[in-house]
This record gives C-alpha cells, structure tokens and sequence, in this order.
C-alpha cells in the first residue's frame, strides 16, 4: 500500500548537459518544479558525480520517494547511483526520452510508484517511431484506397 504522506521527488542523471537539456524542455511543457535535481555528470572537472549523488541522497527524507532517471544501462552514472542511492524509496529508470518523465512526473501520486513506471514506460515506447517509415505506410493505403 502506497503511504500518502511520502513526496515524489525526481533527479535526471546524464553524462553532460542532456539533463539540463531535457529539464529546459520539462520546465517549458510542465511548468518550473522544484522537486526535479539534475546531475550533469564530467561537464565539470571539479565536480565529482559521486559528491552531487551524496549532496541529493542528503536531502531526502524516509519518507520521500526518489524517481531517478539515467542516460544509460550500464553507464557510468548509472552504476554510481546504483552504489549510492540503491534504497527501496529510490526507483531508477535508465534509457529514458522527454515524454517517459513527463508521464512520470505528471502522474497520480495516489498510483504506486511502480505502476506509474511501468505505465510511462509502456508509453514511451510507442512515442519512438520512424516517422518516415510511418508516412510511407499511410501514403501506401491512401494509394490503395
């Protein structure tokens, strides 16, 4: 059962600036959240991924629930936080596109986080299509028609 005083909070995790990125867009289509971290893993010398992962892990409550998500399985960023943050109100989803955390950020908090997951990431997978590929198809029928 879901606990309904827990807050989700989100962190976009990327190699680069493709965090700022997707959360730029986020910000656009959303509006500004202030429950969204980003780390934009060796864009910094100075900056470590490790120390930004501990500054979040920091920050969060037991009661909160953390929804991270990562460039790549398998990725360097991704296995830090896995050895930092690998806690059973922490859910991490890799390989993720713009219309995955929209879902995700947008949904119920009344719906378990493992539901709504699994939901957006059901539908992110039908936002990637070969356009042309599908625009050909459709010309196709038309013709036929």
């Amino acid at each position: 059962m879901e606990n309904s005083d827990r807050k989700r909070k989100y962190l976009i995790a990327t190699h680069g600036t493709f965090a700022a990125g997707i959360k730029s867009s986020l910000d656009i289509i959303t509006g500004v959240m202030d429950n969204v971290w980003l780390i934009q893993g060796y864009v910094d010398e100075n900056v470590s991924v490790e120390t930004e992962i501990m500054k979040i892990a920091e920050q969060l409550n037991e009661e909160d629930e953390l929804i991270v998500f990562s460039d790549i399985l398998g990725g360097s960023i991704t296995n830090q936080l896995l050895q930092h943050l690998l806690k059973p109100n922490v859910h991490v989803v890799s390989g993720f596109n713009l219309p995955l955390v929209i879902d995700i950020i947008l949904a119920d908090a009344a719906t378990p986080v493992d539901q709504v997951i699994d939901q957006a990431i059901e539908n992110a997978k039908e936002q990637m299509v070969y356009v042309n590929k599908l625009l050909a198809a459709q010309n196709a029928t038309e013709e036929n028609d």
